[in-house]
Order: structure tokens, then C-alpha cells, then sequence
């Protein structure tokens, strides 16, 4: 996902600094909204709101999916539980067939009903190959509403734990708005004047900000006897950590999902700023920093060589120096703590690696590597020079010292790695094309599988460009046939699960074909001064997750909104 804070133009810097957000005190925010009444909000926009398309998944306007569009259930990754949502119930019919009950009574924001029409629907736009999730049609043989509630779906092959993830993770589109619109309206239009089914409505927008207003006729206000608190919802584009920090501290910002350097000193210093723990690491865990070797270049094309990188990674200098315990080293696996249920201690006792320099050491000597110039860095076993780039995009500079850390790292153990960095856009067509020797990646999040991240490490096939995941460009047929397997485990069916992960996990430890560093956190810092009962791991606390970031709603974090109070209310 990459959250953490860029530099915006100077104009909108200067303008948001100079306007403010609030007005501070507890009259009229800024743009007349009431303070009392007005969340703020700040961390996932990166530029001027531009779409409300919810099937652009990777760029759509924050709290398009959440706040306006909705999906059939929200999955905790807290309470590993699906929530029912728009659908009331679901159930597997047969190995092959799946049906799912709509609520009764939802309407979209227009007025006209939710049916079992949408929902397929929206699974019939994934004929479009420029649906994100198109793929589908791969495994899923048809769609088809039963009744006005009820959808059936038959599986050619059932993804019982991809298809669990897309019950929460895809937002349901109206079929009376988008039926007549073509492959490029449907994947590249703004859909501006957004209908949904969700808690709040589209109000305004302008060039540093979006603002929602509350839908009063949201479904859930009287089938689950939940109401979201804010009246609105203000979400300020990301300008500077200097500024994102002077308007949380002063209470004009109440959520900021941005990285903060330092945030652990004023979480420390100011009463009024506070964040999931009380103490480090602060931040819940959200997903892992991985270091990717292209595999397809030589000597990360050599496991052993991949092995020794990994052992000559001194975790524990990154997590306390650039991010001073804001983060925690991550399994050698590289599961997050929520599946840390799904972790071998066996294999990993067995097969895993830790910091250890004469380890590193020792293993490249095994291999052949050898400093045979006498420069103080090995060679490869057929006397080639090896001199390795890492590279982590310019002005990320907590991934920019972590970078500087692990070269020093390998050119103590006698692998030449120096680091550069490039700005994002050049940094992506390069990881995409495969055009780099190491790269810091993170993009796949928490969910409700482990499979996730596998999909992430070994799909196949290769392609020229890879968008989304392997970037590593890793080919390994049993570990990706090992991943479907699991894909195509009955969520649950936990035993199962663990006996596939736990193969994966023993091939993966011994191939090394991407590096486990931390897990990075789930940004979260947040002002008491004008709201409370923020979502904590204190009993008797809310227990969701506080971000904005995208695709996050699904996994709860609406929820959030639904147990907020005014300050001293």
C-alpha cells in the first residue's frame, strides 16, 4: 500500500496550513460544518479527490467503499469473523454451489431496492477483463438471482478461501445505474454522483479535501440498531509531516493514517493523542515489509545466496533505529501476528533464519562465494563481480534508512549492496518490469487467509509485467499448486489449512524467495480533543481498526465510525 506521506505542491501545503481544518473550538469547522459534529480525517488521499469508482479499487476517492459503497459481509481480522452486512446469510448449498441471502428492506441511496440482481450483477462485470477481479470467471461457472434475495453461484473448480475473500472485499454495484455502461466506463469512469447502499452520501469535494455527509437512511440504523456518530466526514488530502503533525496535536485533524516520525514522543508527551497501545509498538500490525530479490538475475537466482542475505539482516537495528519501536521484527515466516496460528513453530524452528553474520558468512562460503580479488566482497562461484542495488522510493524515509541499513548489513558479511532512490513512478515501472536487483515491498494486507499472501509470493505464470505481485519473479510449480490447494480449502477447515501452510512454509523457509523484514504498522494516531471512545485493546474498548486506508472498511474499520462519541459526550 505504501502509506506514508509524500510532499504535496507547495499551493495546497500553504493553502491547508493557512485555512485550517477546524477553526479550532467547538463552533463552525472550516467550510461551515459543525465541530462537534465533523470527524477529520487524513492519511490514504495523495492527491485532489478525482473518482468514486468502486470497482478501481487501487485509487478510488477515501471512504468510496465503506462509506457510500458496501459488500455482502465485513470480515474482523481481530475476531477472525465474518459480519454479515448487506447479505443476511450464506451458505454452501453443495461442494460447488453457494448461495447468499440479502438483507430485506436495503435501498440504495436513490431509492430503489437492493436485490439479488445487483449482486450478480456485479459479479458479471468481471466478464470485463479489466476487472480487477475477473479472474473469477476462471473458476465460477455461472450467477443467476433465485429470488429477489437470494443469489446462487455454481463453481467449476470452488476457491472456498478466495471466494470468502471476495464476499467481503468487492462492494456491490446498482444495476439500474451501471447495466449500459461499457468496459471503460465501467473500469476508468469517475462515477462522479456516486449511489450506494452505505452510511454516509456524497457532499462536496474540492482540490485538498472530501466531505460525506451522513445518510439518514442508511439500512443498518434499524437492522442493527447502529448509527455512524460523525454528521460528517471531512477527509483532508496528505500535504507534509510537519503539517499532518501541527494539525493533529492542535486537534484539527482527529485521524491521521499517515507514518509520523516521532509519533511515539508525542503519543508520550500529549494527553490528547493517543493510538491503539499505550505502548510500543502503538501501531496494530497491518502487513509485512518484505525485501524481494529479483530472482531472474544472478546470484538471487541461488537459494543459498538469498539465505545468506536474509541471515546478514539485522532486524532489530531497523525496528528500534528509523522506526524507534513503532514496528516489530516479523516472523521469519512473514505471517502477521492474526495468523499466527498458521505458523509451524516446527518448520520454523527447523528451517528458519535470524540475524547472524557468521551464519551469513558460512553459508556463502559453502556455495562458492569468495572474495578471490581481495576487495572485501565475494564473488559469484563463476568469479563474476556481485554488486546489487536495493531500491525504495525518494522521500520514504523510514524505508529509506531501513535501505541504508540492510546495505550495511550485507557489506559486513561481503555482499556489495548499496541503495538508491528512485521517485514511486519510475520505482513501479521498474519492480514491474523487472528491471531491479532488490526492492522493499508491502502491498498485500491483513485479510481474512494466509492464502492472500501466498497468491502474493508465488502466482503464476510470470508475466512481462508484474503489476500486483511475484515481483520477485519467482517459478516454483509445487509451491504455486500447494497455494491453490489451499484457495480451494474450506475456510473452516482449519486443519487442512495449517497441514497446506505448513508445506508451503518448509519449501518457502529453504527457498528464501522473498525476505520477511517487519510488520509494518497499521498508522494510527488519533486527537481525543474533539471525539473519543477510539477503538484501543483497553477492556471494555471498541476493538476495530482505526484507518482509512483503502480497502481497510471491509475489514472493520467502519465499524469504527459506529462507536465513536463526541469529547466529554
Amino acid at each position: 500500500m505504501g502509506n506514508r506521506l509524500r510532499w504535496a505542491s507547495a499551493a495546497l501545503v500553504v493553502g491547508l496550513a493557512a485555512a485550517g481544518c477546524t477553526g479550532g473550538g467547538g463552533g463552525e469547522g472550516e467550510g461551515g460544518y459543525p465541530r462537534a459534529q465533523t470527524l477529520y480525517t487524513t492519511g490514504t488521499q495523495w492527491g485532489p479527490p478525482a473518482n468514486w469508482n468502486p470497482i478501481m479499487n487501487w485509487e478510488y476517492t477515501t471512504g468510496t467503499v465503506g462509506y457510500i459503497y458496501e459488500p455482502l459481509f465485513l470480515y474482523d481480522p481481530l475476531a477472525g469473523e465474518y459480519i454479515p452486512w448487506l447479505a443476511e446469510s450464506e451458505e454452501w448449498v453443495d461442494d460447488t454451489t453457494y448461495e447468499v441471502t440479502l438483507r430485506e428492506g436495503v435501498e440504495w441511496s436513490d431509492g430503489e431496492p437492493l436485490t439479488a440482481e445487483d449482486v450478480v450483477f456485479t459479479y458479471e462485470l468481471a466478464r470485463f477483463e479489466s476487472v480487477p477481479y475477473s479472474h473469477v470467471w476462471d473458476w465460477l461457472a455461472s450467477a443467476e438471482a433465485v429470488d429477489e434475495r437470494t443469489a446462487r453461484f455454481e463453481f467449476e473448480t470452488p476457491r472456498y478461501q478466495e471466494w470468502a475473500y471476495f464476499t467481503y472485499s468487492n462492494p456491490i454495484v446498482p444495476r439500474h445505474l451501471w447495466q449500459d455502461r461499457s468496459e471503460e466506463e465501467v473500469t476508468a469512469s469517475a462515477n462522479e454522483n456516486p449511489v450506494g447502499t452505505g452510511p454516509y452520501l456524497y457532499e462536496d469535494h474540492s482540490e485538498d479535501r472530501q466531505v460525506y455527509r451522513r445518510n439518514p437512511d442508511w439500512w443498518a440504523i434499524e437492522a442493527l440498531d447502529m448509527r455512524a456518530a460523525p454528521e460528517y466526514i471531512v477527509d483532508i488530502v496528505n500535504t507534509s509531516n510537519e503539517v499532518t503533525q501541527r494539525l493533529l496535536t492542535q486537534g484539527e485533524v482527529d485521524l491521521s493514517n499517515n507514518f509520523l516520525p516521532g509519533i511515539n514522543q508525542t503519543i508520550e508527551g500529549n494527553p490528547s493523542i493517543t493510538s491503539y497501545f499505550e505502548e510500543p509498538p502503538y501501531m496494530l500490525a497491518a502487513n509485512t515489509a518484505w525485501l524481494v530479490p529479483n530472482t531472474t538475475r544472478e546470484p538471487m537466482d541461488d537459494p543459498e545466496f538469498r539465505r545468506a542475505l536474509a541471515t546478514s539482516i539485522d532486524i532489530e537495528q531497523i525496528v528500534e533505529g528509523p522506526y524507534s519501536n513503532l514496528v516489530e521484527p516479523a516472523d521469519p515466516t512473514g505471517l502477521l501476528p492474526a495468523w499466527d496460528d498458521y505458523v509451524d513453530q516446527d518448520v520454523v524452528a527447523e528451517h528458519g533464519l535470524g540475524h547472524d553474520p557468521d551464519e551469513a558468512e558460512s553459508i556463502l562460503a559453502e556455495a562458492g562465494y569468495e572474495d578471490t580479488d581481495g576487495d572485501g566482497f565475494v564473488e559469484t562461484p563463476d568469479g563474476d563481480a556481485v554488486e546489487l542495488t536495493l531500491i525504495v522510493p525518494s522521500g520514504w524515509t523510514d524505508w529509506m534508512e531501513a535501505a541504508r541499513i540492510i546495505s550495511e548489513n550485507a557489506q559486513a558479511v561481503g555482499i556489495n549492496v548499496t541503495e538508491e532512490f528512485p521517485d514511486q513512478a519510475a520505482l513501479n515501472d521498474q519492480r514491474a518490469a523487472g528491471d531491479f536487483d532488490l526492492v522493499i515491498n508491502n502491498e498485500r494486507q491483513l485479510s481474512n487467509t494466509p492464502w492472500t499472501y501466498y497468491d502474493y509470493m508465488f502466482r503464476l505464470p510470470v508475466q512481462d509485467s508484474q503489476t500486483t505481485v511475484n515481483f520477485g519473479r519467482y517459478e516454483n510449480e509445487e509451491l504455486w499448486d500447494l497455494t491453490q490447494e489451499l484457495a480451494e480449502t474450506p475456510v473452516d477447515d482449519t486443519e487442512a489449512m495449517r497441514d497446506t501452510i505448513s508445506r508451503i512454509q518448509e519449501i518457502q523457509l529453504r527457498e528464501m524467495p522473498i525476505i520477511p523484514l517487519w510488520y509494518n504498522g497499521l498508522w494510527s494516531q488519533y486527537s481525543t480533543q474533539h471525539w473519543g471512545n477510539w477503538p484501543s485493546d483497553a477492556e471494555g474498548a471498541p476493538h476495530y481498526l482505526p484507518t482509512t486506508w483503502r480497502n481497510y472498511n471491509q475489514l472493520g474499520a467502519v465499524l469504527t465510525l459506529t462507536e465513536l462519541e463526541p469529547a466529554g459526550g
